[in-house]
């Protein structure tokens, strides 16, 4: 698993512990490698996003909201909102990142840790998502 890969994973894990257990992002991140060692080449980067997640929490909902026609955050499952909360995230703030790439990783997760149907919910919702970023790379 390449570094940004385990990154995105690990990053997607503290971020549900953040908004499951209410704590701050400092508590999270440091007792999630605390009781997760992990890649350690990701680490900087799961760091990265979670902070910045964090801190965008707002406007990302906003923009997550926009784009799922139908669904309002509170009604989504918890993986799957995390999981959308860090695409979009990534496809603001990460113009190097490819959109694909974006997408299919975060697909991914959704497949890993959410229920049948959230890997279809997550890809229409992040396509939409980078369609109304102006992501067409």
């Amino acid at each position: 698993m390449g570094a940004r890969t385990s990154g995105r994973e690990a990053a997607m894990q503290m971020l549900y512990a953040l908004e499951l257990s209410g704590d701050g992002v400092d508590y999270v991140v440091e007792n999630f490698w605390l009781e997760l060692p992990g890649d350690a080449e990701g680490r900087e980067y799961a760091d990265q996003l979670v902070r910045g997640v964090a801190g965008s929490l707002v406007s990302l909902d906003e923009r997550i909201q926009s784009a799922s026609t139908n669904w309002r955050l509170e009604r989504m499952r918890p993986v799957d909102r995390n999981v959308l909360r860090l695409g979009v995230y990534e496809l603001s703030q990460q113009p190097g990142v490819p959109r694909a790439v974006i997408l299919d990783e975060a697909v991914e997760l959704a497949k890993r840790y959410g229920s049948d149907g959230s890997s279809a919910f997550v890809n229409g919702v992040l396509d939409k998502a980078a369609d109304e970023a102006g992501r067409t790379d």
